[in-house]
């Protein structure tokens, strides 16, 4: 009887110290989600605002361009943020850094399964407005649970997340 209940007592004393520290890291682990710079939240998706952005190997022009983006409007998600820099990753997982004055808060997202179709309402039975194939970059109006109002080509729909990257899948946008 001794040996259980002086293991109770070695149990939370060994527990004590371990919740603190896990306190202690949440704390951190929360304050880690927002950028630096911004104090928004990382990571996030924004888009390329101009017609030509270059990504390059660490944040200053006085890194190497590795590559350049030449798609105004293609979604980017921002994982870090240094001064006037964002590392950014696209779609396939690439990425680099790039100067914040050539992207943009306007949210799009782009069509990553063969098709999507765009929707009168939010649901699978409603009138078919347009479709959208592999590769379109649409712009995102609002996002629901599942859904998102997209607007591409003149055409204005509703359509499943699950067919977009640029969006998080928990995700809700006014």
């Amino acid at each position: 009887m001794w040996q259980i209940e002086q293991a109770d007592d070695m149990t939370r004393i060994l527990l004590l110290p371990a919740l603190v520290l896990s306190m202690m890291t949440a704390g951190f682990a929360a304050e880690a989600t927002r950028g630096a710079v911004t104090n928004l939240p990382l990571p996030r998706f924004v888009s390329v605002k101009a017609s030509e952005a270059n990504v390059r190997r660490g944040p200053s022009r006085a890194h190497r361009i590795d590559w350049v983006y030449t798609r105004r409007d293609l979604p980017l998600r921002i994982v870090a943020e240094h001064g006037h820099w964002r590392r950014v990753e696209d779609r396939d997982g690439l990425g680099g850094w790039v100067h914040y004055s050539l992207l943009s808060g306007k949210r799009t997202a782009l069509v990553e399964s063969d098709q999507i179709v765009l929707r009168m309402r939010p649901l699978d039975t409603a009138p078919e407005n347009a479709r959208a194939g592999r590769g379109v970059v649409v712009r995102i109006e609002s996002c629901a649970i599942d859904w998102c109002h997209l607007m591409a080509g003149g055409y204005r729909g509703w359509a499943r997340k699950d067919g977009l990257w640029g969006v998080a899948a928990d995700e809700i946008i006014d």
